[in-house]
């Protein structure tokens, strides 16, 4: 039984509070519903009382110990992965090798078992210098001592699938011996202390990651096992504290001295990973710290990025910011030693526009990284955009409102003053009717706040008190989200109509089939019908390649960086079940191609096709009921109209 595929069910069921039914779940893995029984016994088995999972009639969803579960069943409980793990340990700790036969009996496995472990060692370290030798009985990694500890830091991420720093999860993967909570909690906190003394602004994401280095770097010191100093100590005052507070935290937390290699490497960790300008740092001060060839790289692709997709990024304190973290991207590069970020797939599913704007950004920058980056990169870029594109987003998110309040005095202007104190952000009082009797026909803002009952039930009309209680404003903000969500939809259902085709059309994907098959099938069809060239195929399998297209755990929309497509057209592949895509499975595949002429309706019909299918009852009743092409639209526009 697969640890990660239980994994993975405790993921989904984590994100959400509605109930999942074990066919929902079994299409999102890729297994049987009856895996997914087993799968849910083996959870509820990790914790005392099995409350991990609720079980009942409408299927699944997470109980009380879900989080407990997530974490329990260490490095010794025999799963594969676990096993794996606990090898790669007593691997690294043995500089002359493990006994093949005597590491088998220490893990209660046969021979054999072992060597299909030493198997899979090898497949993991495909991406690394590392090699795994094999003399007889012995089995021996050679590699650089900076290429094992990335090796442990994999492992580590591996048990952490959400990209959090967890202490326990370090554990499973250093060893029960290794370093414990007790002692990081008073590090992390005396070293954020140091740092903003320094006038650095720390990045919490950053910092939990150093920490993890920071653990491995102890566990291997203790094991004589330090990094042999590659350069020039830390230059600078900044950094020459850095290191000093890295050493006197140790010494106090770990109770271990690190020599000048490994404070020369955790200090160069700690300036790229953790620290950022502060918002009211000048742009003077921050340009004295940028590389002049990364701040010109990050400018042109910027610049470049708001003209493709039309958006109001090109502006100098969000360049100059952008281009400090992405100078500490680039010695991160160099070092391969990637920062996690677990609000990843949040941002990608959340903000899939966010998102890709921040590929076009890596994508720009590939040159002067030398590198292609991953995907929690590219998020830390995406929250830079994010945040300098939040404000025009808020602004356009405001919607009009007439207030109707028949009454004495001027109980109307204490309602009005109330709303804009409670609902500024969200609603602009452009009017007020006192009479009892309005004509409602002629009143044609987003909502009516209205004291009366109106003539008529509809979304944008709310009932509210003449003095606005807490559930007033509930019932404001809920009407406001359903007013909004239903334009944008209106624009979708319009903007879809004009785009698909019967041609390009497919019911009844392969299940076998990879990313790259399914691309080119979907995007033969286009090219047949003249929407798209061969090499619009090849550039969206360069785009894939970048980053997975899956921006839901239903959907993938996979299309190519650049608008050359002859007119906008959108080819539709769904399966029966789900296939793999990237780290995740998907049910429907909507390969898009756009022209020049529609760049204005890329960000509506991008946005709006990942909001439909981010409903997990929207994307059954597609896939259940939209067998053929004309099913497919009336499923689709029922959806769209709710």
């Amino acid at each position: 039984m697969s640890r990660a595929r239980q994994d993975r069910v405790i993921a989904m069921l984590a994100r959400g509070s509605d109930w999942m039914t074990a066919a929902e779940l079994a299409d999102a893995i890729g297994v049987t519903p009856r895996s997914i029984r087993s799968y849910v016994n083996a959870i509820n088995g990790r914790v005392p009382d099995g409350s991990a999972v609720e079980s009942g009639p409408q299927g699944y969803r997470a109980g009380a110990d879900l989080v407990a579960a997530q974490r329990a069943g260490g490095v010794e409980s025999g799963t594969p992965r676990d096993r794996l793990h606990r090898l790669v340990r007593a691997v690294l700790a043995s500089p002359d090798g493990i006994d093949v036969f005597e590491t088998a009996d220490q893990f209660h496995v046969s021979p054999a078992t072992l060597d299909a472990d030493l198997a899979r060692v090898r497949a993991l370290l495909g991406e690394t210098d590392l090699v795994l030798e094999r003399t007889a009985s012995r089995a021996r990694l050679r590699g650089t001592e900076m290429s094992q500890r990335r090796l442990l830091s994999r492992l580590v991420h591996e048990e952490t699938d959400d990209g959090a720093f967890d202490v326990d999860a370090l554990r499973r993967a250093l060893g029960e011996e290794s370093i414990g909570a007790a002692a990081f909690g008073p590090f992390k906190a005396e070293l954020v202390a140091e740092l903003t003394d320094l006038g650095y602004f720390v990045n919490e994401f950053g910092i939990g990651d150093v920490m993890m280095h920071i653990a491995i770097a102890a566990d291997r010191v203790s094991r004589d096992r330090g990094l042999e100093e590659a350069g020039a100590p830390p230059s600078g005052e900044s950094a020459e504290r850095i290191a000093a507070a890295l050493d006197r935290l140790s010494a106090r937390h770990l109770r271990v001295r690190f020599g000048s290699g490994d404070l020369l490497h955790l200090t160069a960790l700690v300036e790229s990973r953790v620290v950022a300008p502060g918002a009211a740092e000048p742009a003077a001060v921050i340009r004295q710290r940028l590389d002049p060839e990364v701040e010109t790289a990050v400018r042109d692709v910027v610049a470049r990025a708001a003209a493709e997709f039309q958006v109001d990024i090109d502006h100098d304190d969000f360049v100059l910011r952008l281009a400090l973290h992405v100078q500490n991207l680039r010695m991160r590069a160099r070092e391969q030693a990637w920062s996690r970020n677990p609000l990843t797939k949040s941002l990608k599913t959340s903000y899939p526009m966010i998102f890709e704007i921040a590929v076009y950004i890596s994508d720009g920058l590939r040159g002067l990284l030398g590198i292609a980056l991953l995907d929690d990169e590219i998020a830390y870029i995406a929250m830079h955009v994010g945040g300098r594109l939040e404000r025009s987003r808020r602004a356009g998110a405001v919607l009009t409102a007439t207030i109707v309040c028949p009454g004495y005095y001027e109980l109307h202007e204490l309602l009005r003053s109330s709303i804009a104190q409670s609902l500024g952000q969200a609603v602009t009082v452009v009017g007020v009717e006192t009479r009892v009797d309005p004509d409602w026909s002629s009143i044609d803002t987003d909502l009516v706040l209205t004291t009366i009952d109106p003539p008529t039930v509809a979304d944008r009309f709310v009932r509210i008190q003449p003095f606005l209680t807490e559930a007033d404003v509930e019932r404001v903000q809920a009407a406001a989200s359903r007013v909004r969500r239903a334009r944008r939809l209106a624009r979708l259902r319009t903007e879809l109509e004009r785009y698909f085709h019967p041609d390009a059309f497919v019911y009844g994907l392969d299940p076998q089939q990879d990313e790259e098959a399914v691309i080119s099938r979907l995007g033969a069809l286009l090219v047949r019908s003249g929407v798209i060239d061969d090499d619009y195929v090849q550039r969206t399998l360069e785009r894939e390649r970048l980053s997975s297209t899956a921006f839901s755990d239903a959907l993938a929309v996979p299309h190519a960086l650049g608008m050359t497509a002859t007119r906008t057209a959108i080819a539709i592949g769904i399966g029966e079940q789900s296939i793999p895509w990237g780290d995740g499975r998907v049910q429907v595949v909507a390969l898009v191609a756009f022209s020049e002429s529609d760049r204005a309706a890329f960000q509506t019909v991008f946005e709006q096709l990942v909001e439909v299918f981010s409903e997990r009852d929207s994307v059954q009743r597609i896939v259940r009921r939209g067998t053929t092409f004309p099913a497919f639209l009336d499923e689709l526009v029922a959806v769209v109209d709710g």
